[in-house]
Protein backbone atom coordinates (compact mmCIF):
# COMPACT_ATOMS: atom_id res chain seq x y z
CA UNK A 1 0.00 0.00 0.00
CA UNK A 2 2.80 2.46 0.88
CA UNK A 3 4.46 1.86 -2.48
CA UNK A 4 1.19 2.66 -4.30
CA UNK A 5 0.75 5.80 -2.20
CA UNK A 6 4.30 6.90 -3.06
CA UNK A 7 3.70 6.21 -6.77
CA UNK A 8 0.48 8.24 -6.65
CA UNK A 9 1.96 11.20 -4.81
CA UNK A 10 5.06 11.23 -7.05
CA UNK A 11 2.95 11.10 -10.22
CA UNK A 12 0.67 13.81 -8.86
CA UNK A 13 3.60 16.07 -7.99
CA UNK A 14 5.14 15.54 -11.46
CA UNK A 15 1.76 16.21 -13.07
CA UNK A 16 1.16 19.37 -11.07
CA UNK A 17 4.76 20.52 -11.50
CA UNK A 18 5.33 19.72 -15.17
CA UNK A 19 1.81 19.42 -16.57
CA UNK A 20 2.48 15.87 -17.76
CA UNK A 21 0.13 12.92 -17.79
CA UNK A 22 0.52 10.59 -14.87
CA UNK A 23 1.24 7.64 -17.15
CA UNK A 24 4.75 8.93 -17.88
CA UNK A 25 5.65 8.13 -14.28
CA UNK A 26 2.98 5.64 -13.20
CA UNK A 27 3.58 3.00 -15.89
CA UNK A 28 7.37 2.74 -15.31
CA UNK A 29 6.86 2.86 -11.52
CA UNK A 30 4.35 0.01 -11.60
CA UNK A 31 6.71 -2.02 -13.83
CA UNK A 32 9.94 -1.44 -11.91
CA UNK A 33 8.75 -1.12 -8.30
CA UNK A 34 5.51 -3.12 -8.18
CA UNK A 35 6.76 -5.70 -10.73
CA UNK A 36 3.64 -5.36 -12.90
CA UNK A 37 3.73 -6.63 -16.47
CA UNK A 38 3.68 -3.96 -19.18
CA UNK A 39 0.02 -4.72 -19.90
CA UNK A 40 -1.01 -4.66 -16.24
CA UNK A 41 0.90 -1.40 -15.68
CA UNK A 42 -0.80 0.27 -18.64
CA UNK A 43 -4.22 -1.10 -17.70
CA UNK A 44 -3.85 -0.01 -14.08
CA UNK A 45 -2.56 3.41 -15.16
CA UNK A 46 -5.63 3.83 -17.34
CA UNK A 47 -7.87 2.92 -14.41
CA UNK A 48 -6.03 5.49 -12.27
CA UNK A 49 -6.55 8.15 -14.92
CA UNK A 50 -10.04 6.96 -15.84
CA UNK A 51 -11.93 10.25 -15.99
CA UNK A 52 -9.46 12.03 -18.30
CA UNK A 53 -8.52 8.97 -20.37
CA UNK A 54 -11.90 7.32 -20.77
CA UNK A 55 -13.72 4.32 -19.42
CA UNK A 56 -13.63 2.40 -22.71
CA UNK A 57 -9.87 1.81 -22.87
CA UNK A 58 -9.55 0.88 -19.19
CA UNK A 59 -12.54 -1.45 -19.48
CA UNK A 60 -10.84 -3.35 -22.31
CA UNK A 61 -7.75 -3.89 -20.14
CA UNK A 62 -10.01 -4.85 -17.20
CA UNK A 63 -11.80 -7.48 -19.31
CA UNK A 64 -8.44 -9.13 -20.00
CA UNK A 65 -7.45 -9.14 -16.32
CA UNK A 66 -4.89 -6.33 -16.65
CA UNK A 67 -6.22 -3.85 -14.07
CA UNK A 68 -5.42 -3.95 -10.36
CA UNK A 69 -8.38 -1.99 -8.93
CA UNK A 70 -6.92 -1.76 -5.42
CA UNK A 71 -3.68 -0.25 -6.72
CA UNK A 72 -5.62 2.05 -9.06
CA UNK A 73 -7.78 3.48 -6.25
CA UNK A 74 -4.86 3.99 -3.83
CA UNK A 75 -2.62 5.63 -6.44
CA UNK A 76 -5.50 7.81 -7.71
CA UNK A 77 -6.19 9.18 -4.22
CA UNK A 78 -2.51 9.85 -3.59
CA UNK A 79 -2.22 11.37 -7.09
CA UNK A 80 -4.76 14.05 -6.14
CA UNK A 81 -2.67 15.03 -3.10
CA UNK A 82 0.54 14.98 -5.13
CA UNK A 83 -1.02 17.10 -7.87
CA UNK A 84 -1.88 19.76 -5.34
CA UNK A 85 1.66 19.62 -3.90
CA UNK A 86 3.25 19.81 -7.37
CA UNK A 87 1.04 22.71 -8.40
CA UNK A 88 1.90 24.56 -5.20
CA UNK A 89 5.62 24.01 -5.78
CA UNK A 90 5.47 24.94 -9.48
CA UNK A 91 3.78 28.25 -8.71
CA UNK A 92 6.78 29.19 -6.55
CA UNK A 93 9.43 28.41 -9.21
CA UNK A 94 10.70 30.69 -11.97
CA UNK A 95 9.76 29.64 -15.50
CA UNK A 96 13.38 28.89 -16.48
CA UNK A 97 13.89 26.60 -13.47
CA UNK A 98 10.67 24.75 -14.17
CA UNK A 99 11.68 24.30 -17.81
CA UNK A 100 15.12 23.00 -16.79
CA UNK A 101 13.63 20.58 -14.26
CA UNK A 102 11.17 19.25 -16.83
CA UNK A 103 13.94 18.72 -19.40
CA UNK A 104 16.10 16.83 -16.90
CA UNK A 105 13.10 14.74 -15.85
CA UNK A 106 12.23 13.77 -19.45
CA UNK A 107 15.88 12.97 -20.28
CA UNK A 108 16.21 10.78 -17.18
CA UNK A 109 13.03 8.82 -17.90
CA UNK A 110 13.83 8.48 -21.61
CA UNK A 111 17.42 7.40 -20.94
CA UNK A 112 16.33 4.82 -18.40
CA UNK A 113 13.71 3.35 -20.75
CA UNK A 114 16.19 3.21 -23.65
CA UNK A 115 18.90 1.50 -21.56
CA UNK A 116 16.41 -0.99 -20.14
CA UNK A 117 15.12 -1.84 -23.63
CA UNK A 118 18.69 -2.32 -24.92
CA UNK A 119 19.48 -4.67 -22.01
CA UNK A 120 16.44 -6.80 -22.84
CA UNK A 121 17.37 -7.26 -26.52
Amino acid sequence: MWMFLLIGVSAGVASGLFGIGGGVLIVPALIYFAKFSQHAAVGTSLAILLPPVGIGAAYQYYQHGNVDLRAALIVAAAFMVGGWLGGTLASQLQAQMLKLMFGVFVLFIGGHLILDAIRQV
